[in-house]
């Protein structure tokens, strides 16, 4: 088992009153009858250990049932490092390059002059592939397996712009990365992270899609316009079972702090070797400077990684302002963010129900007490 030990904040150099600004800010956010969040755990950890994470509010926007100290929270797009990272397995292993053209795998994908994608395009939302299908409501509506969604972005997809050219984030890049996963690896990508990843890490509570998990432990999310009173929605049994790779990962603080400090321990937890420091360094920093036909602002102001998004102050999608450009991280639309300071050796995890549209805010305010923690 490779869990981190719990310490007080003192131990591993936080400021335990700074600390709590931020354990107050969740508290009255997620209190009274009219909770800005329905749920939160937050949980912050550096050198090797981590604070025992803390939990506020209910376990779902509806009862008053008080959240679970075991929930498994929908993480949304911070699923996508987690696919990612399965790809950069098999680039190690000698199986695949990203340097490769996406139609070496996929000969279908070459529809609609898509020929010339990159598996790095796929990494660092340079396809030109959308974020969503057009017909994506519809599908989910259908409750259409994951296959169909490969089907549609391969057949019918018309890129945006052409690969490399320009930023535009993609989550069926991300779909398209596991299905290759899937192919190579002759498995779906569930059982391969299960593998891989997950097992090897002690994550037994860390799953893509809900399958394995105790339906009773799963955190419900306020639901968007969009889904409300829908069957395919974040909460629904299809959603929840489809395990997307773009938005499918549900898991704990605890477990997921795994994933934090194998990325600060440069691949290795403990006497877990999972990843080179070469594959960390290259997901982590600044891959766009290797696109000579992207422009320099877009390059210098929406920096990306493989996979991970590097931190940027005064941009829409700051993980904190007070966290420089060495640290990077992922949102998700359910609520959720992680970063990673590899400066000062920790990391953040706030793991929200209530929309991106209606936290992101919140949330980096958080981040921002927390980042002044670090002593």
């Amino acid at each position: 088992m490779c869990g981190l030990a719990y310490a007080k904040p003192e131990e591993i150099g936080l400021d335990a009153a700074r600390l709590q600004v931020a354990y107050d800010l969740l508290d009255r956010w997620t209190a009274g009858p009219d909770f800005l969040i329905p749920g939160v755990a937050i949980a912050i950890g550096r050198h090797g250990r981590v604070v025992e994470p803390r939990f506020f509010g209910r376990q779902g926007p509806e009862d008053d049932e008080p959240i679970r100290r075991d929930g498994a929270f929908l993480l949304a797009s911070i699923t996508k490092p987690v696919t990612y990272m399965a790809a950069m397995l098999l680039a190690e292993r000698g199986q695949l390059s990203l340097a490769d053209p996406v139609t070496e795998y996929l000969p279908e994908f070459a529809s609609h002059h898509k020929e010339q994608t990159l598996l790095f395009h796929l990494f660092t939302h340079t396809s030109g592939l959308p974020d969503m299908l057009p017909n994506n409501l519809e599908l989910r509506r259908q409750h259409a397996p994951l296959s169909r969604f490969v089907e549609a972005t391969m057949h019918d997809v018309v890129p945006l712009f052409p690969p490399g050219t320009n930023l535009s984030y993609q989550s069926m890049g991300t779909l398209i990365t596991a299905a290759i996963v899937e192919q190579i690896a002759g498995q779906p990508l569930p059982a391969f992270l299960e593998r891989e990843v997950f097992s090897p890490l002690g994550m037994s509570s860390t799953s893509l899609g809900s399958g394995r998990l105790d339906p009773a432990r799963l955190v419900r999310v306020r639901m968007p316009p969009e889904q409300a009173g829908t069957d395919f929605g974040w909460n629904s049994d299809y959603w929840r079972k489809l395990g997307s790779p773009w938005g499918g990962l549900f898991s704990t603080p605890d477990d997921f702090a795994a994933i934090c400090q194998l990325m600060l321990g440069g691949g290795r937890l403990g006497d877990v070797s999972l990843l080179s420091s070469a594959t960390v360094e290259r997901m982590t920093t600044n891959r766009l400077h290797d696109l000579p036909e992207l422009s320099e602002p877009l390059r210098r102001t929406q920096p990306w990684g493989l996979g991970w998004k590097i931190n940027r102050s005064a941009s829409a999608d700051v993980f904190s302002d007070l966290l420089s450009s060495s640290a990077y991280g992922h949102w998700g639309a359910t609520g959720t963010v992680c970063w990673i300071d590899p400066r000062r050796q920790g990391f953040c995890l706030l793991f929200a129900t209530a929309p991106m549209s209606d936290s992101r805010r919140r949330l980096v305010r958080i981040s921002n007490a927390v980042a002044a923690s670090f002593t």
